[in-house]
């Protein structure tokens, strides 16, 4: 377990000093899922939902959060980014919706907070487009699938979401 890298030796918190890293190429992938109702699901996925289309603009917000992520999250290094990519996997038997950000860059510091801020806020959005038909969906399983790049090379949690 590595040290805390956000805290000088006062105790206060920094942004990490990245100019003596190596720029190499970065990926992560997150994962989350919403639990929707079966209404919900058809208004999905029928298109029917009073507010657009759910799915094009999760992906969307996804997007723009990924890009916004140093706004958001105090510590984090503004990043250029090469790619954001959201995809969905909709169960109707399971009554899930799942999210999966793919976030790639090439820089001195790790993408894995773009790709969980993108899966969030992806979720996020469908539950804000629905929440008129339920207010009862569940935000749930959000967790970092993998890594690769820098330092610390790659990692992978082969969780399995149901």
């Amino acid at each position: 377990m590595g040290e805390l890298t956000h805290f000088d030796d006062h105790g206060n918190a920094i942004m990490v000093d990245v100019s003596k890293k190596d720029i190499t190429v970065r990926t992560a992938v997150a994962k989350g899922k919403i639990i929707v109702n079966p209404e919900v699901m058809e208004a999905v996925l029928n298109h029917t939902v009073k507010k657009g289309d759910v799915l094009g603009v999760a992906r969307v917000a996804g997007i723009m959060a990924v890009k916004n992520t140093s706004s958001l999250i105090p510590m984090c290094h503004p990043l250029a980014i090469n790619k954001c990519q959201i995809d969905f996997e909709v169960s109707r038997e399971t009554g899930s919706i799942k999210a999966v950000c793919l976030v790639k860059s090439e820089g001195k510091t790790g993408v894995e907070m773009e790709a969980l801020t993108g899966v969030t806020v992806t979720l996020l959005t469908v539950y804000d487009m629905c929440k008129a038909i339920d207010k009862n969906m569940e935000i749930t399983d959000i967790f970092l699938e993998k890594k690769s790049g820098g330092k610390s090379g790659d990692i992978f949690n082969g969780k399995d979401m149901g």
